[in-house]
């Protein structure tokens, strides 16, 4: 309620008191209201006696005393001896709080004695300010801490200028949020980080110091981007990561992201091994394994016994790399381990072993199963599923529940002819190669489940003759093609094919089929695209274009082509960015959707031939002893 003034007499009207205005404090001490040079006069006096938005309510003095009359000189809070013109701090400080409740028309304050007028409700918010610094000023510093270790030399080369500022560049746009509705034809520059990090580790440059923190950033985000991104930011990205525990994940996984002793250093790998963190161990393990592999698996079988079962399997899986018949022995003794899990991980890495004694066991059993009918007017496979699953069998990996809806007798032959090395299948059928096996009739129904039981082996055998002979001609529809009408199983056997000819493939394909099917496929295949497969992918983005779809309807398609056609695919894609003129048969709008993807296609692929360019130029470094500085050179042209 406004106090009695001139203006309002006791029991008379309340008015609106245009000359000395009331400042009010709030409950936190916050003094509000006022007129004069700080605009609505606000002032706050809270626990850190802050000048800020004033506050509403009233409170009593002694609450105005605790907000601010601070601490003892014991607690290295202020001080209660400062005088300001003959009186205490609390006494000048009070008598400020009591003056801006009661209103300055009521209460003026004896500092302000000499000020009058409208002038006073300004002159009280100027104490009150300087009365506040004088108090912070009688603050005690408190106790600095440590510095941190200096951070470690990177000696690797600056990246290029122009470089620099695309980094920046992607690092920006990864944070920018994404345009609601249509794209437009700017780039995606989250997208096209991933390709400028490959880039940069292939040059093996260094990030710069003041990008760091993004770039870590960026890697917390994405897990994908980690393994690049650690790279490039090498040892101070790790120093930088100790101080910020939301950089933690950088200290994990690869011996803190590159800290791992040299695979020939026996002592360091030896004290990693025996008192590091698991994910430091399994990264040494793969670092030892992929230098030598008879040193790796020592390693792994010098603590194996007392591995738990869940280390042991991560451990085990570590011997892909260099897998090979000398690690037989051990994973014949990984057989018998008491994991389930184990043992199949185990059974799995020596049936890719085709001359293991596991390899040779499932051989026998599967050749007993299938085979070929004689008596029939033209060769045909026939199959005798197996009729029980035995402990030997169970041993050697297979599972004796299927998963529901299964039949447990085509469960256990798919198990048995996956695990089988694809060799046995020739002198089995009189001689006959891969395709001439593929394309024999089965009887009963069971050629669904048998080649499907040979594409995994192919795959797990990294066998192209076989890959090949089940993916048939791309030029049959897969649901009628032999193999598998699974279009991702398709792409696990274009895998184990030469980057040529899975190319080749994938655009015959698409030449035949269209876009429709061919996403997973294209997912495998090398970038960038080599041709003739880029220009079958813009060939049919052109079709789809003219029978009047929508360019979302390819969308995934798109964004593949965006990051994996050959920049050079630009100019043949620059007729297509103009708007075409639409038939009546044309879904409204199409045109001009097809138009703006094509022309961010179209500015994706210059940006990221422009990126390629920034990174190739080297960067300028002073001369040393008279003589330039060679530029690095990248491992690969």
């Amino acid at each position: 309620m406004t106090p009695p003034t001139a203006h309002n007499p006791p029991g008379g009207p309340v008015q609106k008191d245009t000359t000395t205005p009331v400042l009010t404090i709030g409950r936190d001490g916050d003094i509000g209201g006022g007129t004069g040079r700080y605009g609505d006069g606000a002032l706050g006096a809270d626990s850190d006696d802050d000048i800020g938005g004033g506050g509403g309510g009233s409170s009593s003095s002694s609450s105005s005393r605790d907000n601010g009359s601070g601490g003892s000189d014991e607690s290295g809070g202020r001080g209660r001896d400062i005088d300001i013109d003959g009186r205490s701090a609390d006494g000048a400080w009070e008598e400020l709080v009591t003056s801006a409740l009661l209103g300055t028309d009521r209460r003026v304050p004896a500092s302000l004695s000499g000020v009058t007028g409208p002038d006073l409700p300004g002159a009280l918010l100027d104490a009150a300010a300087l009365h506040t610094v004088r108090r912070r000023a009688g603050l005690r510093p408190g106790p600095a801490a440590p510095p941190p270790e200096p951070a470690p030399e990177d000696p690797r080369e600056p990246l290029p200028a122009a470089a620099r500022r695309r980094l920046d560049q992607l690092l920006a746009g990864r944070t920018a949020p994404s345009p609601a509705g249509r794209r437009g034809a700017a780039p995606d520059l989250a997208e096209l980080l991933p390709q400028w990090l490959a880039l940069a580790g292939e040059w093996g440059y260094r990030a710069p110091a003041a990008a760091l923190p993004a770039l870590l950033d960026a890697a917390r985000a994405r897990t994908d981007l980690r393994p690049q991104a650690l790279r490039l930011a090498g040892p101070r990205g790790l120093w930088l990561a100790r101080l910020n525990p939301d950089w933690r994940f950088a200290l994990r996984g690869a011996g803190a992201g590159g800290a791992l002793p040299a695979p020939d250093d026996q002592e360091g790998v030896r004290m990693l091994w025996d008192e590091g963190l698991f994910a430091e161990r399994v990264a040494l393990l793969a670092a030892v394994r992929t230098a030598d592999p008879v040193a790796g698996r020592a390693l792994l079988a010098s603590t194996w016994s007392a591995e738990r079962a869940e280390d042991r399997l991560m451990f085990l899986d570590s011997l892909r790399t260099g897998l090979s018949d000398a690690d037989e022995p051990f994973l014949e003794a990984a057989l018998g381990d008491r994991s389930r899990n184990v043992r199949a991980t185990a059974a799995e890495l020596l049936s890719a072993l085709p001359n293991s004694a596991l390899a040779g066991r499932m051989a026998g059993r599967a050749v007993s199963c299938v085979g070929l009918d004689r008596t029939a007017q033209s060769p045909t496979i026939t199959v005798e599923a197996p009729h029980e699953c035995d402990t030997a069998m169970q041993r050697d990996g297979l599972t004796a529940t299927p998963p529901a809806g299964r039949g447990e007798r085509s469960w256990w032959l798919g198990q048995l002819v996956e695990a089988a090395p694809l060799s046995c299948w020739p002198p089995r059928f009189g001689g006959r190669g891969p395709e001439e096996i593929v394309a024999l009739p089965v009887a009963d129904d069971w050629q669904g489940e048998l080649h499907a039981a040979w594409c995994r082996a192919a795959v797990r055998q990294r066998d192209a003759a076989w890959s090949r002979a089940l993916l048939g001609s791309p030029a049959t529809p897969p649901a009628t093609g032999p193999g598998t009408s699974s279009l991702a199983e398709r792409a696990q056997l274009l895998s184990t094919l030469a980057p040529a000819e899975r190319a080749l493939w994938v655009a015959s394909f698409i030449a035949a089929h269209g876009l429709s099917e061919a996403f997973q496929l294209l997912g495998v295949c090398e970038v960038p695209w080599a041709e003739p497969l880029g220009g079958a992918v813009i060939d049919a983005l052109d079709i789809a274009r003219d029978a009047g779809s929508y360019p979302w309807s390819f969308s995934g398609v798109m964004g593949l082509a965006e990051r994996c056609l050959a920049p050079e695919a630009a100019r043949q894609l620059e007729a297509l960015t103009a708007r075409p003129d639409e038939a009546e048969d044309i879904a409204p709008g199409a045109g001009g959707y097809w138009s703006e993807a094509f022309q961010r296609l179209v500015s994706t692929l210059r940006l990221r031939a422009a990126m390629r360019a920034e990174l190739t130029q080297p960067p300028k470094v002073p001369e040393r002893h008279g003589e330039p500085r060679p530029p690095a050179v990248p491992p690969h042209p």
